[in-house]
């Protein structure tokens, strides 16, 4: 059965000025747009005690899109520095967001806390336990060991500089990043909402000029004139890991399936009048035909060997499944390439079939690597997979290439023209109720809990979306890893959604990619040292074509 993709909605009533923000963290002023239906009294988040200030201040950026800053709570003076010892993610990582290994067993804190302590450092062992959710029990994480307790960052850094000269590994680390209920602020949250019973712009995912490259937000915005924007999907990082800036999972572009899904992991679907957007789990089935046969494509548009998020074939190490952040392996691969990856195709070993526009081979070139006839495309075979695109193509031939997404139920799904797929994980929402799934998205970390102390626990700046009960779409950006913002914990993101009235949602790429562009300009305050980090994809909003 085919099907093209339809969605669900979920009810995020128009978000009301609480309060009255700053001057600085105003989001822009107020234009003569009427508000898209009448106010109706606001949720406050669910963070931090209930006795906490909130203000949020909504602005109409054109007919049928809203921007709504929300500040809750403030500066807590019971959150402190500290230094958290540990095994960094590593001085020559490229992540910048890679959790570092923080977690330990209950023995081997103690011990490392009794060597600190004959050292002269005051340290202290805690334990990390973390909330069930739909998928992963929860319960205690392991020991974390910190030393000191500080007013300023200033103060932790100094701390951790005596102790990397006496032999040890730390960070300096802000206690209300760590999740504590207690704790009072500051979060900022950003919601962009787009009422699709007014709307008359375009909602679309963009990847830039090629999808091997990476851009900002807000050039990929300026590029399109548009309204405003958020950072979207997962994607390559590390040279060592693929391409920089291709979609790590689903990436369809206007109708195009551009790169294939993590299998299983979800996805958010959007239409260019922000209709039926959904969040969907999918996988997908590729095949060659050709000389009366046919084979079974590994990947599209990406490196061959290189499947980063995992979740390919059978055969690739160290697993099958998703694995977030991690690049499995595979040796023998065949993969599609079309001119949207980049001006020429990654080069290496194997061979790689040359196709025309009218889908006949025109090269057989080895080693693999090179620019691609106008219209045309490729497929490259790696390891014993050559043998088989040798036994498929040869120049003159011509070949039939599909790949094809499958839902949940491994029903074919066809986008149609307007349709656009980015991926994310873990889903936060489902149906109006609590849905998180760290484990089933690969989130969870066999042996290493570290991983899901540092990604899923603890606070960082998220980018959220998903759509109400009405249909309206909406884009949700929480800075942290700032005294002035703490960020949010998974389930964290999980709780906004639902008290933004979402049915569906799933979180987005974060860290240092979240970021909200409004007319041109960063709204939100990205938490790399550099500034706003170069993504992948976004998903621009598009003003009314003239």
């Amino acid at each position: 059965m085919k099907k093209r993709l339809c969605g669900a909605g979920a009810a995020l009533g128009v978000l009301v000025t609480l309060g009255a923000l700053p001057a600085q963290a105003s989001p822009g002023p107020v234009r003569a747009f009427p508000d898209p239906q009448p106010v109706q009294q606001a949720q406050a988040l669910p963070l931090g005690p209930s006795d906490l200030s909130e203000t949020r201040t909504t602005t109409a950026l054109q007919p049928g899109v809203t921007l709504t800053r929300i500040v809750r709570g403030a500066t807590d003076p019971a959150l402190r520095w500290t230094v958290e010892v540990s095994i960094p993610g590593g001085e020559t990582s490229p992540d910048p967001d890679a959790p570092p290994t923080a977690l330990k067993d209950r023995p081997s804190a103690d011990e490392l806390a009794a060597g600190l302590k004959r050292d002269g450092f005051q340290a202290r062992v805690e334990q990390v336990t973390t909330a069930r959710t739909a998928d992963y029990a929860g319960g205690t994480l392991g020991w974390r060991v910190r030393v000191g307790s500080f007013d300023a960052q200033s103060n932790a850094a100094s701390e951790q500089a005596r102790l990397k000269a006496a032999g040890y590994a730390g960070a300096a680390v802000y206690t209300g990043w760590d999740g504590d209920r207690t704790d009072r602020g500051p979060w900022r949250v950003d919601v962009l909402t787009i009422d699709p019973r007014r709307f008359h712009g375009s909602l679309e995912a963009s990847y830039g000029p090629d999808l091997e490259n990476r851009e900002t937000t807000s050039e990929l915005s300026n590029a399109a004139g548009a309204t405003a924007a958020v950072n979207a999907g997962f994607f390559v990082l590390d040279p060592l890991a693929g391409a920089p800036g291709d979609p790590a999972g689903v990436g369809v572009y206007d109708g195009r399936l551009l790169s294939e899904p993590v299998n299983g992991r979800p996805g958010l679907v959007t239409h260019t009048n922000s209709r039926r957007t959904e969040v969907t789990r999918f996988t997908w089935q590729g095949r060659v035909t050709g000389r009366g046969t046919s084979l079974s494509l590994s990947g599209v548009n990406r490196v061959p060997g290189l499947i980063r998020n995992c979740g390919g074939g059978a055969h690739d190490i160290p697993t099958s499944l998703p694995l977030h952040d991690v690049t499995c392996t595979s040796t023998d691969e065949l993969v599609a390439f079309t001119a949207d990856f980049g001006k020429r195709t990654p080069a290496g070993a194997g061979l790689e079939a040359v196709l025309d526009a009218h889908d006949r081979v025109v090269e057989l070139r080895t080693p693999r690597g090179g620019p691609l006839p106008a219209g045309g495309r490729s497929l490259q075979a790696t390891g014993r997979r050559v043998a088989e695109l040798t036994a498929l193509a040869g120049v003159g031939d011509h070949l039939n290439i599909k790949a094809t997404l499958l839902d949940g139920r491994g029903h074919p799904v066809m986008p149609s023209p307007g349709t656009d797929v980015v991926n994310g994980g873990p889903e936060l929402v489902r149906d109006g109720r609590l849905h998180v799934t760290p484990a089933t998205d690969g989130m969870v970390h066999p042996g290493d809990p570290s991983f899901y102390y540092g990604w899923v626990h603890k606070r960082n700046p998220r980018t959220l979306a998903g759509v109400d009960a009405a249909g309206r779409t909406v884009l949700v950006t929480a800075d942290g890893r700032s005294t002035g913002a703490l960020g949010l914990s998974i389930t964290e993101s999980a709780e906004i959604a639902k008290a933004l009235g979402l049915r569906d949602a799933i979180n987005l790429d974060g860290g240092g990619s979240t970021t909200m562009v409004i007319d041109g300009k960063v709204l939100n305050q990205p938490s790399d040292a550099s500034g706003e980090r170069p993504v992948g994809d976004a998903l621009l909003i598009l003003p009314p074509r003239s």
